[in-house]
């Protein structure tokens, strides 16, 4: 079995059978079951939601997690190579699975109680309940530590006021990780539960961006929440940004994705037209384009799988996702870009995925911590010197 995709420098050789199988059944899920309909979505601006119970039966949400809790307990090699085909398609459908097991599944996983695991991961594992994450509110995105969600203890319950913005899958979330402050300032996470008095969510519209994607906004009005629905085993910010590195393992994955796709698509392209009675392949200039492409691509899949391993190896730092976020999402962004110039006129048109890959990369390079803001983590890991204030 070989790897799918540009294999310039034999990647295949670094992957385990296990690995190879689990990337090509997410690539033939997307290819059979997603883009049929992506175009459609993204013009409506929605999810076909109906893939998630199916994404649930393939094992890709949680999918590194326990058996116990419904996960599959693969490598992160493995996960990230799902990833990788799931964003291929569209950066939506990514968002979906890596919000569901790095953002909601983990959080539960890591600091939730026995009860919580229990009630949700199983559910969530399956695809039968959906989960977002509400940290982002509309003044407080590259600082969380500025939020204004409060959380007052009252009893055994705690009430909790706020909002948060930009939430994945928010409408149609049976349970939400929320990140508000307590009285002392303390961050805590709390498990909302759908239906909850008080605790609403609405979609954002006007995207040009990440359209095959539900994106909502919450609202929370004193809610009243069990300490039971209280995550037991975190305080202080380091729950939600440590949630926030498993999510951005995903993107270093998934951006490859796009990377790969707006390059074949170009490659493709570029050896059927023809101008000036030859493909325009056999141009230089558009070879430049398409050589600088699969460098990138390649140095990027080496990078994906040594954090992969440094993953697996409880050797993973955060700085070492900020490199990957970094470098990963930057590269396939002007993959995109070149891929968009190659394909002329014809770059603009949704019969090509590569516009719905460029215009999906913008939301990608600023989510999930900006390019500037990984930079600056760098810059401290490497100098000892904070940038931040």
């Amino acid at each position: 079995m070989k790897y799918i995709g540009p294999d310039f420098c034999n990647i295949t050789s670094l992957l385990s059978d296990e690995e190879l199988l689990i990337q090509k059944t997410a690539n033939e899920f997307v290819a059979k079951e997603f883009l049929p309909v992506v175009n459609d979505y993204y013009e409506k601006g929605s999810f076909p939601k109906e893939l998630i119970g199916r994404m649930g039966d393939l094992g890709f949400f949680g999918a590194t997690l326990p058996k116990k809790y419904g996960g599959s307990e693969i490598s992160s090699t493995a996960y990230g190579l799902i990833m990788q085909e799931l964003e291929k398609g569209d950066s939506g459908l990514r968002s979906v699975c890596s919000v569901q097991g790095g953002l909601v599944m983990y959080p539960i996983f890591e600091y939730g109680s026995e009860e919580q695991k229990e009630k949700w991961l199983p559910k969530l594992a399956a695809g039968k309940a959906v989960g977002c994450f509400g940290l982002t509110e509309s003044n407080h995105g590259s600082d969380p530590g500025g939020m204004t969600t409060k959380a007052v203890k009252d009893g055994d319950d705690w009430i909790i006021n706020g909002s948060k913005m930009w939430i994945t899958n928010g409408s149609i979330a049976d349970v939400a990780v929320v990140w508000a402050k307590d009285e002392e300032g303390v961050v805590r996470g709390f498990l909302l539960e759908k239906g909850m008095e008080g605790f609403s969510a609405t979609n954002i519209h006007g995207k040009m961006s990440l359209r095959a994607s539900i994106t909502s906004e919450l609202f929370m009005k004193d809610v009243r929440v069990s300490d039971k629905n209280r995550l037991p085993g975190i305080e202080g910010l380091k729950g939600p940004l440590s949630c926030l590195t498993q999510a951005r393992y995903s993107i270093v994955w998934g951006t490859i994705g796009a990377a790969i796709d707006c390059y074949e698509v170009a490659l493709s392209y570029s050896k059927d037209r023809k101008q000036f009675s030859k493909p325009i392949a056999g141009f230089q200039l558009t070879q430049q384009k398409l050589v600088n492409m699969v460098q990138e691509i390649t140095k990027a899949q080496l990078l994906a799988l040594q954090l992969g391993k440094l993953k697996d190896e409880n050797l993973l730092d955060f700085s070492h996702i900020s490199l990957g976020k970094k470098n990963n999402v930057a590269i396939a962004r002007d993959c995109a870009k070149s891929a968009r110039e190659i394909l002329g006129a014809n770059g603009i048109m949704d019969d090509y995925s590569v516009m719905r890959h460029m215009m999906n990369l913008e939301t990608v390079y600023t989510y999930e911590g900006t390019h500037e803001i990984h930079t600056l983590i760098l810059g401290q890991k490497i100098t000892d010197i904070p940038a931040f204030e």
